[in-house]
């Protein structure tokens, strides 16, 4: 199990100064933020993945997510989404994402993640966007299986699945082991829930955990570690209990002008609950 930090917190650097900054920071995997400024695929050709595989293995890193959630280089954090009104806008996402698996399979990256679904508009009801999530979907299993890979959705606040219940309604009609659920920690406690709870209660779909903080008011807004409310050694004693062997990355993308200090920050108070839980994370 590796810990390792998102390079959406460097947006304001380039993906090899990100990569450089995490590895000096000790973390021992890093999140790649599948979009621009970083690694939207259309951007980077054989070479340039090539480099960026050479400083990955130079620093003894492991990738522990492609992130193709957001979708900056065409648009914005949601859109276009898989459930828009548009083929033509449904199909750039689905490209999006079958790109993101490639580039996962070739930085030995066992997974990514997307959102769910993306938000709702007036011209469409939930159960036609399910049918849209669904549609899409079943255009990129295929190739995620033949390449062994996982696609993790990931519940949000204010978008199509926010909590356990709608996820669990969307997963009974996927047929497929190569879809998942990338664990946001702090978004089921945006969702009212308790982490721990609902971590146990969706198990046996997940495949990677986002970590930060959120303060006692629920309000999605990600924070250092240790700077909110969030029971890191509860939702920790329970991923020992279940035996979860998968890895789990730092999101701090509000931290855009002290990515750095809020790395360190967040490592340093979580380390020893890290120990303390009984968790053999990699540090």
């Amino acid at each position: 199990m590796v810990f390792g930090y998102s390079t959406n917190a460097y947006v304001k650097f380039t993906l090899f100064e990100a990569i450089e900054n995490i590895a000096a920071l000790g973390f021992q995997g890093v999140e790649i933020m599948g979009d621009r400024p970083h690694l939207y695929p259309p951007d980077f050709n054989g070479t340039k993945l090539a480099r960026v595989k050479e400083m990955i293995d130079r620093h003894n890193l492991k990738v522990t997510n492609i992130n193709s959630f957001t979708l900056f280089a065409v648009g914005d954090t949601y859109l276009p989404s898989w459930i828009e009104s548009e083929e033509e806008r449904r199909k750039i996402r689905i490209r999006h994402t079958l790109d993101s698996l490639k580039v996962a399979h070739l930085l030995g990256c066992n997974n990514i993640s997307v959102p769910p679904g993306g938000p709702l508009n007036d011209n469409i009801t939930r159960k036609q966007a399910f049918k849209l999530f669904h549609e899409g979907l079943d255009q990129v299993i295929p190739l995620a299986e033949e390449l062994g890979l996982k696609v993790l959705v990931e519940p949000e606040p204010d978008l199509l699945m926010e909590n356990t219940p709608e996820f669990k309604e969307f997963i009974k009609d996927v047929k497929s082991p190569a879809i998942g659920i990338n664990f946001d920690i702090g978004h089921f406690f945006c969702a009212g829930e308790n982490p721990a709870e609902s971590f146990e209660e969706l198990f046996e779909w997940i495949g990677h955990v986002h970590i930060e903080d959120i303060a006692p008011s629920r309000v999605h807004a990600h924070l250092i570690a240790g700077h909110g409310a969030i029971r890191f050694k509860e939702i920790f004693t329970s991923m020992v209990k279940l035996g979860y062997q998968g890895d789990i990355s730092l999101e701090l993308y509000p931290y855009v002008d002290t990515p750095a200090e809020a790395g360190k920050q967040s490592l340093e108070y979580l380390k020893p609950v890290f120990i303390e839980s009984g968790l053999k994370m990699k540090l």
